[in-house]
């Protein structure tokens, strides 16, 4: 199983109706159901092959069903509790939220595993209400992903799963040497400098600096308490 799916599938209530968005093959679906996490699950594919695939996949599985149409569109308000979407970009996954506010606005689960703009997905949420109550982290083909689990009238965790994760180092540092890069080319203008995205990327990497700083620092610290 794809660790991100799995890292998605960790987040679902059990008992749960879920919205499985740009579905693919149905590999998430058809878990959530095998591990009875799901009591119904709304498969949705906007493009004919996939969703050929996918019909094909979930045949025998009574408790999916797929259909063909974009995004959030092809549901009804109330129909699901839980929104799952991985694998898309973070505008992509909130404009197709935004188009369908009625059907988020009656889910109490919203998870989510966006390739890139996590901040804008961070920000959507906020606005409409969910609060981000735990966090996780999953490798595939040597990227680290982050996913978002946010519900309505609930606390965050005290410690989220990511800060828990053996990945956690290892996105910190992917992570910084991508900012870095971006700041690298950012730098060759002078307006870019100017621009609330490059201020914004440096706050972050000084961050993650002093974050990586302090680790080395307590890393130290314990070799010289316990030589060898």
């Amino acid at each position: 199983m794809d660790l991100r799916i799995k890292a998605v599938m960790d987040f679902v209530r059990a008992g749960s109706r879920v919205a499985d968005i740009g579905a693919d093959h149905g590999y998430l679906s058809i878990e959530l159901v095998k591990n009875n996490l799901a009591a119904k699950v709304i498969a949705t594919e906007k493009n004919i092959y996939p969703f050929e695939f996918l019909s094909k996949n979930i045949s025998g599985f009574n408790q999916i069903e797929a259909r063909r149409g974009d995004g959030l569109k092809v549901l009804s308000a109330g129909e699901v509790d839980t929104i799952c979407i991985a694998g898309m970009g973070g505008a992509l996954i909130v404009n197709i939220l935004e188009e369908s506010p009625e059907v988020v606005q009656s889910a109490r689960q919203i998870i989510l595993q966006p390739m890139n703009s996590i901040k804008k997905v961070r920000e959507y949420l906020a606005a409409q209400n969910f609060t981000i109550i735990d966090e996780d982290l999953a490798e595939s083909a040597g990227i680290i992903y982050e996913i978002i689990c946010a519900e309505k009238n609930s606390e965050p965790k005290e410690i989220f799963k990511r800060e828990k994760s053996p990945l956690l180092k290892k996105f910190r540092i992917q992570r910084l040497e991508k900012l870095e890069k971006v700041l690298f080319e950012m730098e060759k203008s002078i307006s870019a400098q100017k621009s609330e995205k490059y201020l914004a990327l440096r706050a972050e990497i000084d961050v993650l600096n002093k974050i990586t700083h302090a680790i080395q620092i307590q890393a130290r610290q314990y070799e010289q308490s316990f030589p060898l």
